[in-house]
């Protein structure tokens, strides 16, 4: 049973990944007016650099977290 629901959140988190990865290309390509209905994707993503960035040796520790459990899935 914990490997099914272990199963499904990999699989969620694959579309979620797939997803903002087709949010980005799009945005990119037709700019940000054109996509008003998905957000602003790269600006969200630039600003949560910056929080990374700024937040020192923490920022760098939760960076390194997240791809770490992005490349372990």
């Amino acid at each position: 049973m914990f490997d099914q629901a272990k199963n499904w959140v990999r699989s969620l988190t694959e579309i979620g990944i797939a997803l903002l990865s087709l949010a980005i290309v799009a945005t990119l390509l037709v700019g940000k007016d054109k996509m008003s209905f998905l957000g602003d994707v790269v600006g969200n993503i630039t600003g949560l650099v910056a929080q990374l960035g700024s937040a020192g040796l923490a920022g760098l520790i939760s960076l390194g977290v997240v791809l770490w459990l992005v490349q372990n899935r």
